[in-house]
């Protein structure tokens, strides 16, 4: 599933979890907020993470990374 289209610009789904990055969470807090199941978190925060997109604060929590912020607008 691929969260950042070939122009750099980023899926609907990879803006939903962005967004939902404020504070740290986990892939089970963000699955519900952006209504995918857990495996698709998991994936996209893996691809975010590849792109440097999110950050992993401690092992399992996730935020927004000053990049992350700069592709949202």
């Amino acid at each position: 599933m691929a969260c950042v289209k070939p122009d750099g610009t980023l899926t609907e789904n990879a803006k939903a979890v962005l967004r939902q990055l404020d504070r740290p969470l986990s892939p089970e807090e963000i699955a519900p907020r952006v209504n995918r199941p857990l495996f698709q978190a998991r994936s996209i925060l893996r691809e975010l993470k590849s792109q440097t997109l999110v950050l992993e604060e401690t092992p399992g929590l996730f935020t927004i990374s000053d990049l992350g912020k700069a592709k949202l607008g």
